[in-house]
């Protein structure tokens, strides 16, 4: 029994030597490698909501408004980024639509590689970023890697529009939030000017300036003026 059961494995590890090995990766390929690639872009996520969306300059605009304002901690930290995930969600929508039907779903359906599902996304996201990357800074990044400029109709590569789109959105979350700044500090000014001017100076100007501006931002109905402004900005 032992003889016939070790003939019998002999004769079927030399069938299976035999027999050629294929692995296909046509399609999308195999479920382990989809959810391996799916592992892997859950791993680079942070990175991509920083630097391919829209959730910079939204955080770094309400971080300004909150320190405009002086309420310390209010909203919390895990407000602000709440908020700012849920607008990042609403703006970066259509280009998420995009993304989806172009690559993610035909390559979840084994309709297309995984190398050309990587180039059919970055279509959408390549031409959200663009949109919102000024000239100087793309020229920028050109003149330092040493590269030409594409002429008309070419496509701009990644590895320049990724930068230059994060330096654009610094500039303008900077630029928005200096606006929010101002009129929020001549309000601290006035009210530091007129303790002391009552010879009041052992009061301390934020005492009174908080809810001065907390009021003047309700009353503004500031919160909807903010957001709205952010969301136009991408239009």
């Amino acid at each position: 029994m032992i003889t016939l059961a070790a003939a019998t494995a002999t004769a079927a590890a030399a069938t299976l030597g035999d027999a050629p090995l294929a692995i296909s990766f046509q399609g999308g390929g195999s479920a382990p490698v989809k959810l391996f690639l799916a592992l892997t872009a859950l791993s680079f996520a942070t990175a991509l909501l920083v630097s391919v969306t829209s959730f910079t300059r939204i955080i770094i605009v309400l971080s300004f408004l909150r320190q405009a304002l002086g309420t310390q901690q209010l909203p919390p930290n895990q407000v602000l980024l709440g908020l700012a995930l849920v607008l990042s969600f609403f703006v970066m929508g259509p280009t998420a639509n995009r993304v989806y039907a172009d690559a993610l779903q035909p390559y979840m359906e084994d309709r297309m590689g995984h190398v050309e599902a990587l180039e059919k996304a970055s279509g959408p996201l390549r031409e959200f970023m663009l949109k919102q990357t000024r000239d100087q800074d793309l020229a920028l990044f050109f003149e330092v890697s040493g590269r030409d400029r594409p002429v008309s109709g070419e496509t701009i590569p990644m590895t320049v529009v990724m930068p230059a789109f994060m330096i654009s959105e610094l500039t303008t979350a900077f630029r928005m939030g200096l606006f929010l700044y101002i009129p929020l500090l001549l309000v601290d000014v006035l009210v530091a000017t007129l303790l002391m001017s009552m010879g009041m100076m052992m009061v301390p100007p934020t005492l009174l300036a908080l809810p001065v501006k907390i009021a003047l931002f309700l009353m503004a109905d500031g919160w909807r003026l903010v957001v709205s402004s952010l969301v136009r900005s991408f239009g």
